[in-house]
């Protein structure tokens, strides 16, 4: 197998496609976001990279709080507009159906059917983000997502976001089982 070299500044892993909610300004804010990676165990936190300049930077700064809400393939287009749109233009608290856990300030979504609420633990000023991480405080999933009592990732049916081509893609099939599979390769 050869391989060839290619420009690493423009590309990215993979990565799962969210949607972040915030309240700026006593409104409700979404906005498409891919870049979001788990950074710790216990406690759980996630950490998430916003532009300085979206509103949603604003409104985690204001309150401390944020969501991250995991789509389905079947709310693509409402993804991808919720990352078109500014909220200095367009109102997006309408494009979803809200509702709240324990966190006044993170706006969970009805239609996604994996959510998470996160205050915010830490953040990091890069040049032109912010890395905000969260510690996740509640999760919510659809009841017809679980399996065993655990989200089931085949109901959830999530997509990832891929760049510079920036294309969706959904999950495939299984392939093996982490923390597993490699025993049989030990000594």
């Amino acid at each position: 197998m050869s391989h060839t070299a290619f420009n690493a500044k423009l590309y990215a892993l993979p990565t799962t496609q969210l949607i972040l909610g915030t309240r700026v300004d006593d409104e409700v804010n979404f906005m498409a976001l891919a870049w979001a990676t788990r950074v710790n165990y216990q406690p759980p936190l996630i950490g998430i990279a916003v532009n300085k300049n979206h509103m949603s930077h604003r409104g985690i700064l204001q309150n401390k709080e944020f969501s991250l809400c995991m789509p389905n393939r079947a709310m693509v287009a409402k993804t991808d507009y919720v990352g078109l749109v500014s909220a200095r233009k367009v109102n997006k608290s309408e494009v979803f159906e809200v509702f709240y856990g324990d966190l006044q300030h993170a706006p969970l979504i009805r239609e996604c059917p994996l959510n998470l609420e996160l205050q915010l633990y830490e953040s990091i000023d890069l040049p032109t983000n912010t890395v905000f991480i969260g510690e996740i405080t509640g999760s919510w999933c659809e009841e017809g997502c679980l399996a065993e009592g655990k989200p089931d990732i085949t109901k959830i049916d999530p997509f990832v976001l891929t760049m510079p081509d920036n294309r969706y893609w959904s999950i495939g099939e299984q392939v093996g089982n982490a923390w597993k599979d490699g025993k049989s390769m030990k000594g």
